[in-house]
């Protein structure tokens, strides 16, 4: 007989411009207080969410970026708007004052999408994934911070089940049942729960625990429909495994089916094979390659002045090693708070979601891996950007005026960029075809802000970590001196876990240094 595997309905839910919307959310609140005083008797209900929401808010708007960097508290706000505010809607339509319904809807134009909302909860289990940071820690506050009740829960783990992601679909619904079992009061209902955790435990291949979940389900609800096919699908599957399982056990026994060992190439994976995107975790996580004892020893302080650069003569810029190969500079107090503030001032209105060079067409494009905000300053549409490019230009002896305008960057809620090389590769000619100045040459990143937790820029071809310090820059060259590029430099931004990460990039190109870095005849000369 055959049976079908009925699975629950989809939902779709990611991200937005989160300081905004906390102060929309504010505004919101204070609209809704005046209504409450109208008809503070009727809507008690109404009054008590107001009450709840102004505390939340008055925290927030204090320090709203330190908030909102907290990635709980985004998906928190995504989650509130794009769902909650909509059943409040309904609630007080029944009896509705013009002045508050009227808010809400001009402020609704503003609010977070369903791909909002899923942007939120994608960027915490991938911090959850970086980080091994565990379901319960999260939950309960550990991170530190505020707590995820059942319906938070739920909700994470029904955004990991539309994306076909199982794994995480499991651990977040079975926290959601963990919590309702120890007595949280919510309006999911076990029932709900259980249909997702049965469900995704079977796409993962655990059909006995499938079928325990499934069964428990039935207790609850005798009547479901879908459960009640599942049951016995699973029931099915599982005498078909088991009756497998004693044909090749006998087949075994009569010598037909020899044992199978496990070849040694396979039992372990070594750690200088662990594909990149492991190395590049481990790295975000302080763990992996560690640089010698004796390599550190050539890693020096200094004051530099650029062969005497006239600028810099009197008043030589703190210098550091950072790592030797590839050769990365961190440059400290190079960048002052009043500049960093005006950058982030003249970047803010013009953010948008993040770029980067698409190898076949030359053209900028969005991209999953990289998960932030930028925009870019010309020099001549004010005096701090020309300054700051006639810095670059100062310190590191290149022409910058074959370069790309200053790029700014934040990266907010679990924003990222996976590993990546700044230069164009030999199989992408294209590269940066339509600015007509060559290569990428050399790259210069300003840390405008510290971060909490995470943020690092990591190298994980060679094992460097770079941390970001607020007023520092880092500056390293993407092509060896024949030409030829660098593949050690290949780099990644590691998620931030807490925190909001505000950079600055200056990429400079080969044309215009023909004459200020000479190409060697050998890779490294």
């Amino acid at each position: 007989s055959q049976f079908i595997l009925l699975s629950p309905p989809i939902w779709r839910t990611c991200m937005c411009q989160m300081t905004d919307l906390l102060f929309t959310e504010k505004d919101l609140v204070t609209s809704l207080k005046d209504y409450i005083q109208a008809e503070e008797r009727k809507l008690e209900q109404v009054k008590q969410w107001a009450e709840k929401l102004d505390s939340l808010t008055s925290i927030a708007t204090q320090d709203p970026e330190g908030f909102l960097g907290h990635p709980v508290n985004a998906f928190k706000l995504m989650k509130r708007l794009n769902t909650e505010w909509g059943d409040l809607e309904n609630l007080v339509l029944k009896d509705m004052s013009d002045g508050f319904i009227s808010n809400l809807t001009i402020q609704r134009q503003h609010f977070p999408s369903d791909e909002d909302q899923t942007g939120a909860a994608k960027a915490l289990l991938r911090l959850q994934d970086t980080y091994q940071l565990d379901t319960q820690s999260i939950s309960t506050g550990d991170l530190p911070g505020c707590t995820l009740t059942v319906e938070d829960c739920f909700e994470l783990g029904r955004i990991a089940y539309s994306e076909s992601d199982y794994r995480h679909t499991e651990v977040w619904m079975a926290q959601a049942l963990k919590q309702l079992d120890e007595g949280e009061e919510s309006s999911v209902e076990p029932v709900m729960v259980l249909d997702y955790l049965s469900y995704s435990v079977y796409q993962q291949g655990e059909l006995e625990r499938a079928l325990d979940f499934t069964r428990r389900l039935l207790e609850l609800d005798p009547e479901h429909q879908r459960a009640n096919g599942n049951l016995k699908y699973f029931e099915y599957q599982l005498a078909k495994q088991r009756k497998a399982g004693e044909d090749l056990r006998y087949r075994r026994s009569e010598g037909a089916e020899p044992e199978r060992e496990e070849s040694e190439g396979r039992k372990g994976v070594k750690k200088d094979n662990l594909p990149e995107k492991k190395k590049y975790e481990q790295l975000c996580r302080g763990e992996g390659i560690k640089m010698t004892p004796r390599r550190q020893s050539r890693l020096f302080c200094r004051y530099y002045d650029n062969n005497q650069h006239p600028r810099y003569l009197l008043g030589p810029v703190k210098q550091e090693d950072e790592w030797d190969r590839p050769y990365i500079i961190r440059y400290h107090d190079i960048i002052s708070e009043w500049e960093i503030e005006k950058v982030k001032e003249l970047a803010k209105p013009r953010l948008r979601r993040a770029t980067v060079h698409d190898p076949q067409t030359g053209q900028l494009t969005t991209a999953q891996y990289r998960v932030s905000k930028s925009a870019w300053l010309t020099a001549n549409e004010h005096s701090v950007v020309d300054h700051i490019n006639q810095r670059i230009e100062d310190l590191t002896g290149l022409d910058v005026q074959t370069a790309e305008e200053l790029q700014v960057a934040n990266y907010g809620v679990g924003g990222q960029y996976e590993p990546h090389f700044d230069f164009g590769r030999k199989d992408e000619p294209d590269a940066f075809k339509e600015l007509g100045t060559g290569n990428r040459i050399a790259t210069w990143l300003f840390y405008m802000s510290d971060v909490a937790a995470g943020g690092a820029t990591v190298f994980p071809e060679v094992g460097a970590v770079v941390r970001p310090i607020k007023g520092t820059a880092v500056f390293w060259y993407n092509l060896l001196p024949s030409g030829e590029g660098d593949y050690s430099t290949r780099h990644a931004a590691c998620p931030v876990l807490v925190g909001n990460k505000w950079v600055s990039n200056k990429w400079i190109h080969e044309h215009g240094q023909e004459f200020r870095r000479r190409c060697g005849l050998h890779e490294m000369d």
